[in-house]
């Protein structure tokens, strides 16, 4: 069973940074893409950056600029890079990855950005 495993979610002040982990069981390598989520309290689920096994880049708008996602196939891991955080951050991050028709999963690890 594939399996992937986020961490590095913390609470931190506005303007912080953190950087999320996702590792995968398998290897990223057979992964058409990959791409992080964030679900928010009473808010919808939107995706925050994408990045495929070509290494094609997509970022949603509100995070243009602030957030890096990166993947490193040696590791099995993909990141995601979060500089200057806000309030509005504050979510749930979860990884998903595309392997062949199934999309796999993480559990998800908490940000929150408060003073």
């Amino acid at each position: 069973q594939v399996q992937l495993v986020e961490s590095g979610g913390n609470l931190v002040q506005p303007g912080g940074s953190l950087r999320l982990s996702c590792a995968a069981s398998i290897s990223i390598v057979s992964f058409k893409s990959m791409a992080w989520y964030r679900q928010a309290p009473e808010k919808q689920r939107e995706l925050v950056a994408s990045i495929s096994a070509g290494r094609e880049i997509n970022y949603a708008d509100s995070v243009k600029g602030r957030f890096t996602i990166a993947r490193d196939n040696a590791k099995n891991t993909m990141y995601l890079q979060m500089n200057n955080l806000m309030p509005e951050d504050t979510a749930v991050y979860v990884c998903k990855a595309a392997l062949g028709s199934h999309v796999v999963s993480g559990q998800g690890t908490q940000v929150t950005v408060s003073s």
